[in-house]
């Protein structure tokens, strides 16, 4: 299968190599390119394709390797990637490339619970060092006066402000905020489903009717697609031989005769692709809506703060998010948002907050809970991704800081969005989160 890749998204990784390689000394040139945009995109497939049609080899990292037990080993590993890259140059005689997937996901900060390691503060300044003596990589314990030659970083992420700000200055790093446009999508899509046979006008149709889903969606459709061929499978060879069938190598499968399936699937029509899409569409509102975790570890609270957390809950329905980590908005359900609170006119003693937002507070405070204040402006608001202002525990006293909370958040983030959010201190989990300011 042919596989369509942006010819804006191949110019702009082809253009950062480039300039890398070029040796230019009148302009500054940023070592490290970061791609990022919302998830599912086809980030790191289409940099691998642009990659592999300039003929340039991939040294690849994860988010997963930024982090370690032992302090120092990531920092080190990144350097030693990194000199590998350059070795590569020089044994083969092509370009090389360091890509990292994922970089907000091993060495980002969220929110203040997100733990800030050793590991994490070293990954950084490894990433900084290097873009600023990208020919001057060295081991720790060694030393290497020969220089190694500059290598350009790609990186991947969802959040690049989750990265340590002066990482993300212009001279160290070039940004790169990738959305498709409904041509582009609509162009990969085409090479997704020409396989099973689905014209490109209905493949245009079933992309505007989940237009807000990613293009991994519609993999997930395609895969759909072909389950009914490997349920049949399944059946004629007996679900008790599956394992003898699969499980043997290619050597053994010749000594046996047998040989793996080759799938025949009919065309695929649009009225089953949208099938298969609703279907997955109402498995992702189930995983946002359900919140079993809530449910669960109930039963194993204790003392006044969870029974005080439970009666929040009763009293506001139940609407709230177990995790602490952003989620993206239903894709065929808006958002509920709470209804527009007008910004409160702050006098300097005392605050004085709207009736909604006090009501809202002390709501929680009363409640034993601890009381979290976050913002985001409107693009971060889009892809769910808040950050935290600031907190106050339960206890005497928490009201009238709460009050100086919200009131100094209120002053502060005039033109961005800003919520409550209700954690039950016991079992570290968010109850409630409620929007009290939108621009």
């Amino acid at each position: 299968m042919d596989n369509y890749v942006s010819p804006r998204f191949t110019n702009r990784v082809a253009l950062h190599l480039t300039k890398n390689y070029l040796g230019l000394t009148q302009v500054p040139v940023p070592l490290i390119l970061g791609i990022h945009g919302k998830k599912g995109e086809g980030k790191t497939f289409q940099c691998n394709l642009v990659f592999e049609r300039m003929g340039v080899n991939v040294v690849h990292m994860s988010g997963g390797e930024l982090e370690s037990p032992d302090a120092g080993d990531p920092a080190r590993l990144l350097r030693l990637r990194y000199r590998e890259a350059s070795e590569l140059v020089k044994l083969r005689g092509k370009m090389a490339v360091v890509l990292i997937n994922d970089i907000d996901a091993g060495a980002g900060r969220f929110d203040r619970m997100t733990q800030y390691t050793v590991n994490t503060q070293l990954v950084n300044a490894t990433l900084m060092n290097i873009a600023d003596n990208p020919t001057n990589v060295q081991l720790p314990g060694s030393y290497d006066s020969e220089p190694v030659q500059r290598i350009p970083i790609v990186v991947t992420g969802n959040d690049l402000g989750t990265l340590y700000a002066p990482l993300l200055r212009d001279g160290r790093m070039g940004k790169f905020y990738w959305e498709p446009t409904r041509e582009e999508r609509l162009e990969t899509l085409v090479q997704v489903f020409k396989d099973v046979s689905l014209p490109r006008k209905d493949v245009g149709t079933l992309l505007d009717r989940f237009s807000e889903q990613s293009v991994d969606f519609f993999g997930a459709i395609k895969s759909r697609a072909y389950d009914q061929w490997v349920e049949q499978w399944i059946a004629e060879v007996g679900i008790g031989n599956v394992s003898s069938h699969l499980a043997k190598g290619q050597s053994g499968r010749k000594s046996t005769g047998t040989s793996l399936p080759t799938p025949t699937l009919p065309p695929l029509v649009l009225a089953a692709a949208i099938a298969h899409g609703e279907e997955l569409a109402i498995e992702q509102r189930k995983i946002k809506e359900l919140h079993l975790v809530e449910e669960y570890n109930q039963s194993r609270a204790s003392g006044a703060q969870s029974n005080n957390a439970q009666n929040f809950r009763e009293k506001n329905n139940g609407n709230g998010r177990s995790r602490s980590y952003a989620t993206e908005p239903s894709p065929t359900e808006p958002p509920q948002l709470s209804p527009q609170i007008t910004m409160p006119v702050i006098s300097k003693s005392p605050p004085v907050l709207d009736v909604a937002i006090h009501t809202e507070m002390q709501g929680i405070i009363n409640s034993g809970l601890r009381l979290g204040v976050e913002y985001a402006d409107v693009r971060r608001f889009r892809a769910n991704h808040w950050q935290c202002f600031g907190s106050v525990e339960p206890g005497s006293g928490a009201e009238k800081e709460a009050i100086a909370l919200v009131s100094s958040a209120l002053s502060e983030f005039q033109t961005d969005f800003i919520r409550l959010v209700a954690i039950d201190p016991s079992q570290r989990r968010r109850i409630r989160e409620q929007i009290i300011q939108r621009p």
